[in-house]
């Protein structure tokens, strides 16, 4: 199993080009099972969970062609389209269920296995009961057998006024994308509008669906037959932007970021600046120069898009056992995303939890050590970590990192971090 091998510490100077967004193109690509015609995906990062949600589509039928290093794909409908999505492709990826509501909709059937991936809300892992409640509204029939959900509609999904409980960015993007089919006029109230959410219908508007936002959290969708072909382009990784803007800020360093709107992480670069990290902005780029020495954030809450990202909260850790003082975060969305604090302290940080809240001493010398990553967020957090610390360090689990950071090692690799691929 690969681990990093990490020498610390190092100061990051040079630039570096933000990979396409994960979280923005694996619901694109469960959304092409909607589709008649060809359609063409470029800007996707080659990093494992592309590669598994392109594996699940090729066992629907769907034919892939790749280009361009395989970051460019044009998918094909196969003319005997499959509706069985396996346990063996799903149990590693939490977006594999986005293929089930697509399936329904345009061939009325789905058998899908329960997902995979990070395990972030303790025993009661990332449940789908909010999908599968609003799907079931808009006319899915629904049963649970041996830890796969059997699923069809009589003909097409109809439209329906309905508010999701809790505010959920997957449970959006499985809804907008199930009701691009149907009959009628569908309304989703309390949506997610995170940016990889707009990206999702801003590609099924250019090939024809009828989705309008009316309000901030309200969205519109009116049925059509059938969708367009097409080319896309997905959106710059936002939650790869905040990293290496806090390896900047963490490690005294000095980074153009390229291939971003800055706009959408506005917060995590206020946040940044009271830190003491000095940030020119650019249509597409970011400069980003450290501070001599970290200021301190007094407390930091992960809330929904318009507020501080949860990917982003154990970088941000990391940054404030550096700071200059006590500070408290306190992780509204996924109760267990503090695991990566124990590993932190095998590197020296002081860290504390009581319920949803960590507090953090600062002023941390890390020290090289070995540490483990428990999910993808927290592994980049560790490398951070690492980087920052006098002596080697070893990360393993590494495979988690590989689900969301394409060539993560080659990049802080070629902006001055000594970091290795070792078995």
């Amino acid at each position: 199993m690969d681990k990093f091998l990490i020498k610390g510490p190092s100061i990051l100077k040079g630039e570096v080009l933000i990979s396409g967004s994960k979280n923005a193109a694996l619901p694109i690509l469960a959304s092409t099972l909607l589709f008649d015609k060809p359609v063409v995906i470029d800007n996707l990062p080659r990093v494992r969970d592309i590669n598994t949600m392109l594996s699940l589509l090729k066992s629907l039928g769907s034919k892939i062609e790749f280009f361009n290093n395989r970051k460019k794909v044009r998918i094909s409908k196969s003319k005997k389209p499959k509706h069985f999505a396996s346990y063996s492709l799903l149990k590693t990826m939490r977006a594999g269920n986005l293929v089930l509501g697509p399936l329904v909709a345009k061939n009325f059937k789905s058998i899908t296995s329960f997902p995979g991936g990070c395990v972030l809300n303790g025993n009661s892992g990332r449940p789908i009961d909010l999908h599968l409640n609003a799907l079931e509204k808009i006319g899915m029939k629904y049963e649970i057998k041996k830890g796969y959900i059997y699923a069809k509609s009589k003909g097409k999904l109809k439209g329906k006024s309905l508010k999701f409980s809790t505010i959920s960015v997957g449970a959006t993007q499985h809804l907008i994308m199930s009701s691009v089919l149907s009959n009628g006029k569908t309304i989703l109230k309390n949506c997610a509008i995170e940016p990889e959410v707009k990206d999702l219908t801003n590609f099924l508007k250019s090939a024809g669906a009828k989705i309008k936002w009316v309000g901030k959290r309200t969205c519109q969708i009116i049925g059509v037959n059938s969708l367009n072909e097409i080319n896309y382009s997905v959106m710059g990784d936002r939650i790869e932007t905040g990293t290496f803007c806090v390896a900047a800020t963490l490690t005294r360093g000095n980074l153009l970021i390229k291939g971003f709107d800055p706009k959408l992480i506005q917060t995590e670069l206020d946040l940044l600046k009271k830190t003491g990290a000095m940030i020119k902005l650019f249509n597409d780029q970011i400069h980003i120069k450290g501070p001599k020495k970290i200021k301190k954030i007094s407390h930091i809450k992960t809330k929904e898009y318009g507020g501080f990202p949860t990917d982003c909260q154990p970088q941000f850790m990391v940054l404030m056992c550096k700071a200059n003082g006590r500070s408290e975060i306190t992780e509204n969305i996924f109760k267990s995303r503090f695991m990566h604090a124990m590993e932190l302290q095998r590197l020296g940080a002081k860290i504390s939890i009581k319920n949803s809240k960590a507090t953090i001493e600062g002023n941390t010398n890390f020290i090289g050590a070995e540490v483990m990553s428990s999910d993808l967020r927290a592994s980049a957090a560790l490398i951070l970590a690492a980087i920052a610390a006098k002596g080697t360090s070893i990360v393993s689990r590494i495979y988690h990192c590989d689900r969301g950071y394409e060539n993560i090692e080659k990049k802080l690799k070629k902006v001055g971090a000594k970091i290795r691929r070792v078995n």
